[in-house]
């Protein structure tokens, strides 16, 4: 009876010792890793960028290409550039009541329920220094999930030229065609606002053609994923209001938001 005793407490050392030792390796081969990870995260995170301002070419250097791209940060409620350490995260940030604005239901149509109170930009420049560029991080709840992604604006703060989404759990093969590259070159050259100056930018139900009323302002609905399609449209007119970047593009359009490099001369911070 002993010895079958002494031989489970054997066996149990030996597992014991075994896991210990896995958890050990495991850990150690987390942390040793996590700075790769770290790194491919950034440089995911700027091919995203450089694609949704069209900017991105197959076996390009990112590093060097993101090199023309300031990253500044905006004050939502005023749309002046404040400062923000390198290691801000907007995602974390909406998520600290002392950093963030919880979110009216009338006036949270891309369904985020809060909102960080600075934000961040990307500005892209040619070599000579010009704005090409105005690179906005949007997101919004689509059908399933919500959806991450990069709205990039020409220079005149007004005419969309491209979207993409990084990260979304919707339908594949329905809402899952926000991915489609022919279903996002159709945002290329719409226009956010109407002659008035309102929102009118929109994903309809069915397509855009010639004789669309306003077609510039309007974009194909996804075929089959009309929760999806409305989704995208929700978030695409919250992210450019007056509780997402509206402020900031009214100073841009009027010449004030603009000022090429930091004081300093030097860029923004890292992406």
């Amino acid at each position: 009876m002993a010895g079958n005793k002494d031989s489970v407490a054997r066996t149990l050392t030996v597992a014991f010792l075994v896991c210990l030792v896995c958890a050990v390796v495991v850990a150690t081969a987390a942390v040793s890793l996590r700075p790769v990870q770290q790194k491919n995260q950034t440089l995911d995170r700027r091919v995203n960028i450089l694609q949704a301002a069209g900017l991105y070419q197959p076996g390009m250097d990112v590093e060097k290409a993101f090199k023309t791209i300031d990253r500044k940060f905006v004050e939502l409620d005023t749309g002046e550039y404040v400062d923000e350490p390198d290691s801000y995260d907007q995602l974390k940030a909406a998520k600290d009541p002392e950093r963030s604005e919880r979110l009216d239901p009338e006036d949270d149509i891309a369904g985020i329920k809060t909102q960080a109170d600075v934000a961040e930009v990307f500005l892209a420049r040619d070599d000579a220094g010009k704005l090409t560029r105005i690179i906005l991080p949007i997101r919004g709840y689509g059908l399933w999930s919500t959806l991450y992604g990069f709205m990039a604006l020409e220079p005149d703060a007004k005419t969309i030229a491209g979207l993409g989404f990084y990260q979304h759990g919707e339908t594949p093969g329905l809402g899952g065609e926000v991915d489609n590259p022919a279903w996002k070159a159709l945002w290329q050259g719409k226009k956010i606002y109407d002659e008035d100056g309102d929102i009118a930018i929109q994903v309809i139900k069915g397509t855009v053609d010639s004789g669309t009323p306003n077609a510039e302002n309007k974009v194909d609905g996804l075929a089959g994923a009309t929760l999806t399609s409305k989704g995208v449209s929700h978030l695409v007119r919250f992210w450019v209001g007056a509780k997402g970047f509206g402020p900031y593009l009214q100073r841009m359009q009027n010449g004030e938001a603009d000022n090429g490099a930091d004081d300093d001369g030097e860029t923004g911070g890292e992406a």
